[in-house]
């Protein structure tokens, strides 16, 4: 029902889902959508909580520059992101 009501409006399923979106820029930038919270903060680990599971951000120097509740930029080195369930 959901994903047919998001495209009679014209909306991205991903987002009328709830799911996290993740737009990478290199290795050195990410635009995090939809999370549910932030499990971990570290210049090497950045673990986010979705909605149906967790995202692992590796890497270098990593620094959430921008964020708001449901939206956040994150900058550094990155050499794996991991999907756990």
């Amino acid at each position: 029902m959901k994903h047919r009501l998001a495209e009679h409006l014209k909306i991205p399923a991903d987002l009328a889902g709830g799911d996290m979106l993740i737009s990478l820029t290199g290795c050195e930038e990410a635009f995090v959508e939809n999370y549910r919270g932030i499990l971990e903060y570290t210049d090497a680990r950045i673990l986010l909580q979705g909605k149906g599971c967790q995202v692992l951000l590796e890497g270098k120097n990593l620094e959430v520059t921008y964020y708001t509740n449901d939206e956040m930029q994150i900058h550094g080195f990155f050499d794996c992101v991991r999907f756990l369930s």
